[in-house]
């Protein structure tokens, strides 16, 4: 099949790749000549393990191709993927569906021969129902379906994810749409990956409730870390006791410095606004988004405490800047909360990422970045885990210990246990949902 996937961001150029790759000719199309220039160099702009490869490889094979010219991808194409930026809009914490519906614009001028335009984008309830409003005014006499089919990849596994999905949600409401996506993920649907057909309207709110509900649950064991804290449980403990009740699952059960990245801070933000509009408040989201902000503050108090009371004058290295690990999102990282708020009392930040420093170095003014974490430790009065990234999991804490001046860790991400931190010679420890020392 033909494909044209709008947009290279994070969601379009990992589907499109992907996509070729099952056999289908792709063309990614974005408006910036520099990033097709990059691509089309090879280069990819974005950090996702194995991206690199599948993109060259299917580039060799002539399935995948970059352009900035929107009408010749379109022309011809058998679906039409809209993959841009739905970013949460100012002021009223509502999706920002300026892109899509200027790629729908677009597109209306391009189409040839029936085509289903299909959104990839998370878009509020109602958008595809626009998008087609919107090609219909502009073209007529047009011969198009739109569908709506959400992306669930996480970060670090997106191209596992797109090849091996828990399940591919397609929305239509004709059947010549859903066979156009059958033959889409024709690839999948042989594997016996379950391909979910709804309506239009379902598709879209099955992601929000998604994430949604991913958000609560992180939410929700964080919650519980702190009370573990106040009482004398280990939440580690606790997580594992409930995550093997088949009806909870163990996953997104690690307590933490509170979620981040590109998709939760703004689907729960946007399906909160989706609820006020409707008379439907959704108040279990809304207490999600605000417990998730205390979560973080509570973090900035914790490595208060372990520096004494203030970190006025404290030299603190922070391992990880990253939202997640195998990523160089920085979106609504706890890092972006957490680091201004050490500056801001007067500490000396230094920070060690794999991958972050291309966006950290903007995004933190005040802090200085590091090699590694010994070199981020030397002379330092704490350190902070705020991404545990693999290369922090196997540190030589006796080292480690031995370059600060003050052996003190505060571990986000329940990494390390206290006994080893204290046989190793640090003097203080304090994690998330468990028992500290030196404290």
């Amino acid at each position: 099949m033909k494909i044209a996937m709008i947009g290279t961001g994070y969601v379009g150029l990992v589907s499109g790749v992907c996509f070729s790759d099952f056999g289908h000719e792709v063309v990614c199309v974005d408006l910036n000549p520099d990033k097709i220039a990059m691509l089309d160099a090879g280069q990819v702009p974005i950090y996702e393990p194995g991206l690199d490869d599948l993109m060259a490889r299917n580039v060799g094979a002539e399935r995948l191709s970059f352009t900035t010219d929107l009408a010749q991808a379109v022309a011809g194409a058998d679906a039409v993927f809209i993959a841009v930026g739905t970013p949460t809009r100012r002021g009223d914490g509502h999706a920002d569906l300026t892109y899509v519906y200027a790629a729908a614009r677009d597109i209306a001028a391009a189409l040839t021969g029936y085509t289903v335009v299909v959104t990839k984008s998370t878009v509020p309830v109602g958008t595809n129902a626009e998008v087609a409003r919107i090609i219909r005014k502009a073209a007529p006499e047009a011969d198009f379906d739109v569908a709506s089919n959400p992306e669930f990849l996480r970060e670090g596994a997106a191209i596992d994810d797109f090849m091996r999905p828990d399940r591919v949600i397609v929305g239509v409401e004709t059947k010549r749409a859903a066979d156009v996506m059958a033959d889409v993920y024709r690839p999948l649907f042989l594997r016996d990956f379950p391909i979910v057909t709804t309506d239009l309207e379902s598709a879209e709110m099955i992601k929000y409730a998604a994430n949604a509900f991913l958000a609560t649950k992180i939410t929700f064991i964080n919650e519980i870390a702190g009370l573990c804290e106040k009482v004398g449980a280990d939440v580690k403990q606790v997580a594992k006791g409930i995550g093997l009740d088949g009806r909870i699952g163990n996953k997104f059960l690690h307590a933490g410095p509170g979620y981040g990245g590109s998709c939760f801070p703004k689907d729960t933000s946007a399906l909160a606004r989706i609820g006020q509009e409707h008379a439907m408040p959704m108040q279990i989201v809304e207490a999600v988004i605000k417990v998730n902000d205390e979560v973080k503050r509570r973090m900035i108090d914790k490595i208060t405490d372990l520096c004494g009371g203030s970190v006025n004058g404290r030299t603190i290295a922070v391992l990880g800047a990253t939202f997640k690990p195998n990523t160089d999102d920085m979106r609504d990282a706890p890092s972006l909360t957490i680091v201004p708020a050490l500056i801001g009392g007067g500490a000396r930040v230094r920070i060690v990422d794999p991958q972050g420093r291309r966006e950290g170095e903007a995004l933190l003014p005040g802090a200085t970045w590091a090699e590694d974490p010994y070199s981020a430790a030397k002379g330092a009065d704490a350190i902070v885990m705020l991404t545990e990234w693999n290369e922090f999991r196997a540190l030589d804490l006796e080292r480690l210990a031995g370059l600060m001046a003050s052996a003190r860790m505060a571990d986000l991400r329940n990494v390390y246990a206290a006994s080893d931190l204290q046989e190793a010679g640090f003097v203080a420890y304090t994690g998330v949902g468990r028992a500290g020392f030196g404290l």
